[in-house]
């Protein structure tokens, strides 16, 4: 008999999240049956889209969505044998009997790559070599469709996407500016190989910010963050500029809609296109894609910071932290 802890939203966000949102409990899991797998967390992640599609995506009292590093305990399914290792969409659960079979949001189980480094944290297949990544990945090659020399501009650029978007920048010969809310996470990012970077918080004008930061304009926005920064990045736009839209973390906990300038004029006249994405449309590259990452890291062109919280009993204490900014790095949970 197999017991697990899971983590239920017990009620909806309004505005930002609180740990009270949440409820710990545990269940006797069933035996498995012919194509079940059993598998126990290693490391679970916390990310921002948790926040922004939790009422499309779950009902209260179901258990909080997400993705696990998880080894294969128990297996009736010969293409995950037993002590393999997985990317699980299994959610805030310590333990869980599931078929790998593609669920709503694609396959609840995929191995990591076999030629996995053994000096290489598998905890990284959440964040810089995992779904984080590969955002960053396709967003600048499938969406944006960079080419060296040009300008390209990341907001939340220290965040686990924008920190690998400004490394990607660089390996394909681009300038990268990138902006963030500390200095020390400005620091982080020259480290990096950012060309500029800025704290938006000690600036009196985002416009202006940016025009210093490149006064010839920005070929690419990787847009993270939404509100006003959007606004000020479309004015600084070279003609025929490309926007790839992954997230918008600044309006994710607000109670009524942020508004701002109509931007139809500097979309129209700056003949920009604009488009939003999500990583999974890009699923049957993953592996490939990650290989070429493995590659990067493994040649010293990428690197990657995590933010580690010990314990399941604290992933809403770690999600709300990461919502927060609060660390440098890609935030994750070690059961």
């Amino acid at each position: 008999m197999v017991k697990a802890k899971t983590w239920i939203l017990k009620k909806h966000f309004e505005g930002f999240p609180k740990e009270s949102n949440f409820e710990l409990r545990e269940e006797v899991l069933p035996e498995l049956q012919d194509g079940d797998v059993l598998v126990e967390a290693v490391y679970l992640s916390v990310d921002p889209y948790m926040r922004s599609l939790s009422k499309m995506w779950i009902k209260e009292g179901d258990v909080q969505y997400g993705t696990q590093l998880a080894k294969v305990v128990k297996s009736k399914d010969p293409a995950f044998p037993e002590g393999c290792y997985v990317v699980a969409n299994c959610g805030w659960r310590t333990h869980t009997v599931t078929k790998a079979n593609k669920g709503p949001a694609g396959p609840v189980l995929a191995r990591i790559v076999s030629e996995w480094p053994s000096d290489i944290s598998r905890s990284l297949a959440l964040g810089s070599l995992g779904m984080p990544g590969l955002t960053a990945l396709y967003g600048l090659e499938e969406v944006c469709k960079i080419q060296p020399g040009e300008t390209i501009l990341v907001s939340a650029a220290a965040g686990a996407v924008g920190a690998m978007v400004g490394q990607i920048c660089k390996i394909k010969g681009c300038k990268v500016v990138g902006s963030a809310g500390g200095d020390d996470k400005v620091a982080y990012l020259k480290e990096l190989g950012f060309d500029q970077v800025f704290n938006y918080k000690n600036v009196s004008s985002l416009e202006e910010a940016l025009k210093n930061a490149s006064p010839e304009g920005y070929d690419c926005y990787f847009e993270n963050v939404g509100g006003p920064f959007f606004t000020a990045a479309l004015k600084n736009m070279k003609p025929g500029g490309r926007i790839a839209v992954c997230g918008a973390i600044a309006t994710y906990n607000d109670t009524t809609p942020q508004m701002c300038p109509y931007p139809h004029h500097e979309i129209i006249t700056r003949q920009l296109k604009i488009e939003g994405f999500m990583v999974r449309s890009w699923q049957h590259k993953d592996e490939e894609s990650v290989k070429r990452m493995l590659k990067w890291m493994k040649e010293g062109k990428l690197k990657a910071k995590e933010v580690v919280t010990v314990g399941f009993e604290n992933m809403p204490a770690a999600f709300i932290r990461m919502l927060k900014g609060d660390g440098l790095g890609k935030a994750i949970v070690k059961v």
